[in-house]
């Protein structure tokens, strides 16, 4: 009888594998939005990541106590699921050494990522990636903290690729509005939503390049928000574009009701999960030589794919063969 080797560890042997996190990232700033936030996220199983929000959630003047604050959540009894990360204020911003230092000593061993605004250039991004990295000396945290970095100027988008490539970064964001704003009245406000975010040249020639950074490094690319608060059909139609059309993975949400409509675009296509399932069980028996599955010669090359494919599935709660559902069990 052949060795059941888990995929995990059959498929990677030592490289860094793809990172397969949440396919929403839902943004709270208050303790009273960040509250509901975690109950949520309890709720559905983890689903999607909560994003405590330090730059445009803390009053000015009050960046100290709101960062502890978020910490104090970071570690309540609410946090059941420890998806929850942190953005920190931008470089420019006096206080964002301070919200490195706090986040990193009350919560640096939880954190699931602190995430960097508006950066310039990659040698902005480098200095606070190395920032927290002392941090993480000073404070014992013997863990890599994921960085996300959020590309929305000019300077982020010329060195999109160079950024990417930086240790710890784990995610690109694109952020539409601060992109569009800094055109100066270039790009038409009419590109803030659908379907102009995605047809107006400038826009969609900086998500594909964000994509295309991301992806040649292993990272994730992570889409802009949609505006739209009252069609709950608007995150849905956003999500799907974003993911079929330029190849983005993950998707910002700023409302409750767009998490699910957003899980749902980005969820992989559930024939193609049943068949994802179907070869790599099929592989597992063969202890992970080639096979023929439809006719199809698969080995580790497609066996990768499918099992982030699988994987992906897995953390949008769609259900999963019984052979396969056990590779998650533990």
């Amino acid at each position: 009888m052949s060795e059941r080797i888990h995929p995990r560890d059959a498929l990677f042997g030592g490289e860094r594998p793809f990172p397969v996190i949440a396919s929403c990232e839902h943004f709270a700033g208050s303790e009273k939005l960040i509250g509901k936030a975690l109950a949520l996220q309890d709720k559905l199983g983890g689903i999607f990541d909560i994003t405590m929000d330090l730059e445009d959630g803390a009053p000015a003047g009050r960046e100290k106590p709101h960062a502890e604050m978020v910490v104090a959540m970071q570690r309540s009894e609410a946090n059941t699921v420890r998806q929850s990360g942190i953005r920190i204020h931008d470089y420019t911003h006096p206080a964002w050494r301070q919200d490195v230092d706090i986040a990193v000593a009350g919560a640096g061993d939880r954190v699931a990522y602190l995430t960097i605004p508006k950066p310039t250039s990659a040698r902005q991004v480098a200095e606070m990636i190395e920032y927290v990295q002392g941090a993480a000396r000073q404070h014992g945290v013997s863990r890599e903290i994921p960085i996300h970095v959020l590309v929305e100027t000019h300077g982020a988008l010329r060195d999109a690729f160079e950024i990417a490539a930086l240790p710890w970064v784990q995610v690109l964001d694109f952020g539409l509005m601060d992109f569009i704003s800094g055109h100066h009245g270039a790009i038409p406000a009419s590109a803030m939503k659908s379907p102009g975010q995605f047809e107006h040249g400038l826009v969609a020639r900086a998500k594909s390049r964000v994509v295309a950074a991301a992806l040649a490094s292993g990272v994730v690319p992570a889409h802009n928000v949609t505006l739209d608060l009252k069609n709950v059909y608007q995150p849905h139609a956003d999500a799907s574009r974003a993911r079929l059309d330029f190849g983005f993975l993950r998707m910002w949400s700023i409302y409750p009701a767009q998490i699910q409509p957003i899980v749902d675009a980005m969820a992989p296509d559930f024939s193609e999960v049943r068949r994802a399932c179907e070869i790599l069980l099929a592989a597992q028996a063969a202890s992970w030589g080639p096979i023929q599955h439809g006719g199809d010669l698969h080995d580790r090359a497609t066996y990768r794919y499918f099992w982030e494919l699988v994987q992906r599935a897995h953390l949008s709660k769609q259900e999963l063969p019984a052979e396969a559902a056990a590779w998650f069990a533990a």
